[in-house]
């Protein structure tokens, strides 16, 4: 299995440890998000595949994963989103935040979160064994679908999503 990171409250790496250990330990560790946009401004987002050890079957942004050790965030970043919806886009840091959330099946999700925007209008080519299903929403709609139906929904992008809306209305002003 792989390795994740352990990180302090600052992001400072302290050690490494077994993802899956990391995660029924609740250590905390780096990880990073990423939202991909297409030029009409819809967010793509995928549904996990039902094989995943947890959130199976759950809408999520475009890609969540952990850096290896030694592994910068833009490596990692790419690496992922090539290995679950098969292709790359120009990735630029957002902002990052920490997140806790305990699932039924025993996991916790202890994550100094990276999250990473980019822009793709190109074909997705999706990887069976991470995504089940995707599509590009517009934002308003996401979160309209998000207050109906929570349960549809990641713990970390339920999180995350109201985030991103608020970087990119900042963005968006300050231009």
């Amino acid at each position: 299995m792989p390795e994740v990171i352990l990180v302090d409250e600052r992001d400072s790496a302290i050690g490494s440890m077994e993802k899956m250990e990391a995660h029924y330990s609740g250590s905390l560790h780096r990880a990073f998000s990423i939202f991909i946009f297409n030029s009409k401004g819809e967010m793509l987002i995928q549904q996990r595949a039902d094989t995943k050890y947890h959130s199976a079957g759950l809408w999520t942004n475009a890609c969540c994963s952990h850096p290896m050790p030694g592994e910068g965030i833009e490596t990692a970043a790419q690496r992922r989103l090539f290995e679950e919806l098969g292709f790359n886009s120009p990735l630029s840091k957002a902002f990052s935040f920490t997140y806790y959330a305990a699932f039924a099946n025993g996991l916790i999700e202890n994550e100094f979160d990276h999250v990473l925007t980019g822009t793709y209008d190109g074909t997705v080519y999706p990887f069976a064994s991470e995504v089940k299903d995707y599509c590009f929403m517009h934002m308003a709609d996401i979160k309209n679908s998000i207050a109906s139906h929570p349960a549809k929904y990641t713990e970390w992008f339920k999180i995350a999503f109201p985030k991103v809306e608020d970087y990119i209305a900042a963005t968006v002003t300050h231009e």
